[in-house]
């Protein structure tokens, strides 16, 4: 199967063809940085961090910008509430912001382009707007005339006449058009400013993106990604403004992940968007954890809502978990069933280490499609299993990015590997060729696993006084437990077992001993 691609604008899946043959430009909108960074937002970046993995491996040179918005509304309100300068504020954010991607497994962005860092362009870009007649100047603000772009709205599918009878707009009297949107907006006093040809003040929001895409990426991209509740207005905004300023198509693939919600809350976390529908109202209770995890005011980031509990490779895995495109059930309890699943990963990682004295973390993966590990010396039975896993896993990605569907696979790949391993009984005894071909299904495993962005390291584990003395006290636990074994004392034997299983120990026993874990 080639590669297919769900397309905003025409609401269908196409074939993925790129503006220029083998290079891919992608731009996602990032964070306005007023605030510390909350579970949502690192939603985007993983979803589209993991596309560009794909596309490389495809054979694509993909360029992959997020932007930063260092100058904003709500980041000047907050500045001058914590009395605050807005560039400190926008700073320290700003490095919140890389930090959690860092922790994420976020790290194939290729720009991360700050707003104030084009000013000068926006400036340009609006002068041309306003020469076009598709813009005009208003007390100091200037504004986009959505009556001038015939095909406005041609992306959420709502006309004009539906958004001002329906959205919330900007206040102004003056405008056109009451949906008419500012491209400048003059400033207050204290308010941070620059000097324009309509008086001093700061670029609007759609602006930003628009310019910033298209000095980093060309006036047409290939790709361009956000959350569905930026379809209407900011995606709809940025692509008539691109469009009438240029005269050429601003993307080909326009792609939206699905919110995450918590809880019967089904609008996004983390934004004034959350709609009930149909569904009976969150409860006040499910509120406060909407709220939590989204870092709202006085709430805790997602370092401390949920990195602190959790390590960021489970959240990785649970928002990879499900189809780009659907809602994200987000609760501690999936993330929790999340770690548990992972644990069984963990362990065959330990596992292949012992058998072939190999770290996994450590194998040399391909890194094209077209380099894939030749499986041939594999076993009959094992080759023919993992070749239809193999396939099944690129067709599922190749149909729209279905990591859901390529996830799944993988904990198939993982019960192929152990039955080669526990059928050979290979930890008892392991020829040379039984390593290797080991090694391979363990290599084909990672390289499968590198295109979501996970297992690519060891999970760092918590040292100190209290792991020694959990480490100390199991060791005691499982030597009294031998001893009861050797003595035949099934009964005492039998109760430490019961016990370990009721705390979630569970137990292997092996021909160096006996191991722990817990599941």
């Amino acid at each position: 199967m080639s590669l297919r691609v769900y397309n905003t604008l025409t609401r269908e899946k196409e074939p993925f063809e790129t503006i220029e043959p083998g290079k891919v430009s992608m731009y996602l909108c990032g964070p306005t940085v007023y605030k510390p960074a909350h579970i949502g937002h690192m939603v985007g970046p993983v979803i589209f961090d993991t596309v560009k993995r794909y596309l490389s491996y495809s054979g694509y040179d993909v360029t992959f910008v997020i932007n930063i918005t260092d100058v904003d509304d709500k980041l000047i309100n907050k500045a001058t509430e914590l009395g605050m300068g807005v560039k400190e504020l926008a700073e320290q954010m700003t490095e919140d912001y890389f930090d959690n991607l860092n922790l994420m497994g976020v790290d194939s962005i290729d720009h991360f382009p700050y707003a104030t860092d084009y000013i000068n362009d926006m400036q340009e870009m609006i002068q041309g707007l306003i020469d076009k007649g598709h813009a005009y100047p208003l007390n100091g603000d200037v504004y986009f005339n959505v009556t001038s772009d015939a095909d406005y709205g041609k992306l959420s599918g709502r006309s004009v006449e539906a958004m001002m009878a329906g959205t919330r707009v900007e206040a102004n009297s003056s405008k056109k058009n009451p949906a008419d949107f500012a491209l400048w907006k003059g400033s207050k006093d204290g308010e941070p400013a620059w000097e324009s040809p309509w008086g001093p003040g700061r670029p609007g929001w759609h602006i930003e993106c628009s310019v910033m895409s298209c000095k980093l990426l060309g006036e047409s991209i290939d790709i361009h990604g956000g959350g569905l509740d930026l379809m209407f207005p900011h995606h709809e905004n940025e692509l008539a403004q691109s469009e009438s300023s240029s005269d050429k198509q601003f993307v080909r693939y326009w792609m939206h992940n699905g919110l995450m919600q918590s809880g019967k809350n089904t609008g996004k976390i983390g934004g004034g968007h959350d709609k009930h529908g149909d569904k009976p109202a969150a409860s006040a209770e499910e509120d406060q954890i909407a709220n939590k995890l989204a870092g709202s005011a006085g709430a805790e980031s997602v370092k401390t809502a949920v990195f602190a509990h959790h390590h960021p490779e489970v959240v990785r895995f649970f928002l990879l978990s499900t189809h780009y495109r659907s809602p994200i059930d987000f609760s501690m309890e999936n993330i929790e069933n999340t770690e548990k699943s992972l644990e069984g990963f963990y362990r065959m990682f330990e596992t292949i280490e012992r058998v072939t004295g190999g770290c996994f973390y450590e194998l040399e993966a391909p890194q094209l499609r077209e380099n894939s590990i030749d499986i041939t010396s594999l076993p009959e039975e094992s080759q023919a299993a993992l070749v239809d896993l193999r396939d099944r896993f690129l067709e599922a990605m190749d149909d729209d990015f279905n990591t859901g569907g390529g996830i799944g696979l993988l904990f198939e790949m993982r019960r192929v590997i152990n039955g080669f391993i526990s059928q050979n009984k290979l930890e008892e005894k392991c020829s040379d060729e039984q390593k290797s071909q080991l090694t391979t299904m363990a290599t084909l495993f990672k390289e499968l696993s590198n295109l979501v962005g996970v297992f690519r390291k060891p999970i760092e584990k918590s040292s100190g006084v209290d792991d020694a003395f959990v480490n100390g006290l199991m060791g005691l636990v499982l030597e009294i437990r031998k001893q009861m074994r050797e003595e035949k004392n099934w009964a005492v034997a039998d109760k430490i077992r019961d016990a370990l299983n009721e705390l979630k120990v569970e137990v292997e026993d092996g021909k160096e001993g006996a191991r722990w874990s817990r599941n």
